[in-house]
């Protein structure tokens, strides 16, 4: 017996699993719910026993003989998925091989969900995440997400001059400019660059906002600091004088529920600005700061290693000292206090928070946020900025929890745009793309995966058209994916209107008012038109289909009120012909005017098999309904 890559047998297996058709419930568990799983036995051998084996985190907490069913079958059941977080199961099986007993270990493909055999040393244990029960808030799991970048979306001023300036700032002579940082020879920035756009700018362009169909609205960090972006905090309770006050953001959440728009914060706790109230650095606020002196009231917030210049900072950055993020003080301030953080904006009307890396703030912590919002209006929405799978993301060796109900409600959804990047650019088949997907959907409670923010560009990333060669097809592709997914859809401020852009600073250019995409902001229009009009793409579950076919992928949601959409992605410069056999169901093409595609004449018919034609870079979106006899 030999091993290969990953300790992986190089031989057929004894026994058949897939977590994704062999066991029941699919997926992700609520806690004291029960599993049970069927496998397949190679009767050509001579078996003995085959052992379900369940450990949480590393400890063993059942082992479970699988009981012969039938003649290839053997089935078992396990009832004490008695906490939340992650477990982990695989299979021990003991066989005859020419008179002598074997002890053989599977566990799962790297690939896909099925079964593979394993060294012990090297096995793959398949997961499962158990969580609490939990419900997100309708409103944002239905929503449509516009992420604004504040400083480079619109300035509301009459003068269109930047409102309060800062100190030795660099100020565009055009709103056209391309961004650009003003660095030194150690490669800091010296002087930060502003546009001017601000809160009041927001609100100018809401009935813009309104009329594309967004719901809800994410804002880049607003609280006073000296940089464009925000994210070295100079007062959390401070709105930036460059973007506005108190009183012009509360009048931006009320003009923007009226369009049932709701605003969510961008929260930075990981770390403060070395220019701040707490920390204080360069003396440009009356308090004393922690870097001013050991008695200050926030000198507990951070860590010294040698008083004052050598402090413990967000990955190294002096501009941002860490925080002691568990420490009371600090949780008092953002969290406890009837004024705190929290409180204070939550009372103002906003919605809902992101939590900035997410990954480097202490569970407890939060844990702890998550509460006081809840407490302040349980229909608000904590997010998280993780990039990874967030079921089983391991930081500073800490394996998180943050998607079994007590954390965050929803993360950004970074592996959705790696895959379907990597699908449009050719670096993955359609299958590959399917078993990506599908892993997700397995590891994410169901709440959770309808509430990842499916994105395609950010303010971290190349914008989406740049990252795709400025192909245009391609770029309609992914926007027709990932309004038709299961999720919330993310745009990035003038994705829609044709925005170029590489790595920062180039992904943070001005939105181009007056010179927009017209083509493709009717497209984003219509595309969440669609999604809008089709209930079922906005609450139904998913089916991923394997068109046999590296360059067509394909999916289908579906309800409970046998109501089904299918979609089919050509990403070729071919025509493809695709069958798919889906029984009993009628089909029927939804009108889609934005396609740059004409579709094919198809004439609805009762039928088992589905034989369609798909144009070279193209999305069909086809509406299949059950076919009901009364």
């Amino acid at each position: 017996m030999t091993f290969g890559l990953k300790g992986v047998r190089e031989m057929s297996n004894i026994i058949n699993y897939s977590s994704w058709e062999n066991k029941t419930p699919f997926g992700a568990i609520k806690i004291n719910q029960d599993i049970r799983i069927s496998v397949e036995a190679d009767e050509s051998y001579n078996l003995k026993n085959i052992k379900w084996i369940i450990l949480k985190d590393d400890n063993k907490v059942g082992e479970v003989d699988l009981v012969r069913e039938s003649k290839k079958y053997y089935q078992g059941e396990f009832n004490k998925f008695n906490e939340t977080g992650l477990y982990f199961y695989y299979f021990e099986v003991e066989v005859d091989i020419n008179g002598n007993n074997r002890k053989l270990f599977y566990g799962k493909n790297y690939n896909d969900g099925n079964v593979c055999e394993y060294s012990y040393e090297n096995l793959n244990k398949y997961q499962i995440t158990v969580h609490e029960d939990f419900k997100i808030p309708l409103w944002y799991k239905e929503g449509i997400m516009y992420n604004i970048f504040v400083d480079r979306f619109n300035n509301g001023n009459r003068n269109k001059k930047p409102s309060n300036p800062k100190e030795n700032s660099f100020i565009y002579a055009n709103w056209s400019d391309t961004p650009m940082y003003i660095r030194d020879k150690n490669d800091d920035i010296i002087r930060w660059d502003f546009y001017g756009g601000n809160l009041k700018g927001i609100i100018e362009k809401l009935p813009y906002l309104s009329k594309m169909g967004v719901s809800i609205i994410y804002l880049n960090p607003i609280f006073e600091s000296p940089s464009n972006h925000k994210y070295n905090t100079g007062d959390y309770k401070k709105i930036d004088p460059m973007f506005g006050d108190e009183e012009i953001l509360k009048e931006l959440i009320e003009k923007a529920n009226t369009k049932g728009i709701n605003i969510i914060l961008d929260g930075v706790f990981s770390h403060t600005g070395a220019d701040s109230k707490y920390f204080n650095k360069f003396g440009n606020y009356d308090e004393v700061g922690a870097y001013q002196s050991k008695d200050s009231k926030y000198s507990s917030w951070y860590t010294f290693n040698e008083f004052p210049d050598d402090y413990k900072c967000w990955w190294g950055v002096k501009d941002l000292p860490n925080v002691n993020e568990l420490n009371k003080s600090y949780m008092n301030y953002i969290i406890y206090e009837e004024d705190s953080v929290i409180n204070k904006w939550t009372s103002m009307g906003i919605k809902g928070w992101r939590l900035d890396v997410a990954d480097e703030l202490p569970t407890e912590f939060i844990k702890e946020f998550r509460k006081e919002l809840k407490k302040n209006d349980s229909e608000s929405i904590l997010i998280g900025e993780v990039w990874e799978d967030a079921s089983n993301k391991i930081s500073y060796n800490e394996r998180r929890s943050y998607l079994v109900g007590n954390q965050l409600d929803s993360v950004m959804g970074y592996p959705f745009r790696d895959n379907i990047v990597s699908f449009l650019k050719g670096n993955i088949t359609s299958k590959e793309l399917n078993n990506k997907f599908m892993t997700i959907k397995e590891n994410y409670p169901k709440e959770s995966f309808k509430a990842n923010l499916n994105l395609i560009s950010s303010h971290d990333v190349p914008r989406i058209k740049t990252e795709l060669n400025y192909d245009e097809a391609m770029v309609k592709l992914a926007v027709a994916t990932q309004m038709t997914f299961e999720g919330v859809p993310y745009i990035y401020y003038g994705d829609e209107a044709g925005l170029c852009g590489g790595t920062d600073p180039d992904n943070r250019k001005t939105y181009p008012w007056k010179n927009e995409d017209e083509n493709m902001i009717e497209f984003y229009k219509q595309s969440i038109n669609t999604r809008k009009q089709y209930n079922v793409l906005i609450n139904g579950d998913t089916e991923f289909i394997d068109t046999n076919d590296d360059d067509v992928f394909g999916y289908i949601r579906f309800n409970d009120k046998y109501e089904k959409m299918l979609i089919l992605v050509n990403r070729s410069l071919e025509n493809k012909n695709i069958s798919i056999d889906i029984k009993e169901n009628t089909l029927e093409i939804v009108d889609i005017k934005y396609s740059s595609n004409k579709y094919l004449e198809f004439i609805s018919k009762e039928c088992e098999e589905f034989n369609l034609q798909i144009s070279p870079k193209s999305f069909n979106i086809f509406n299949v309904t059950n076919h009901i006899e009364v």
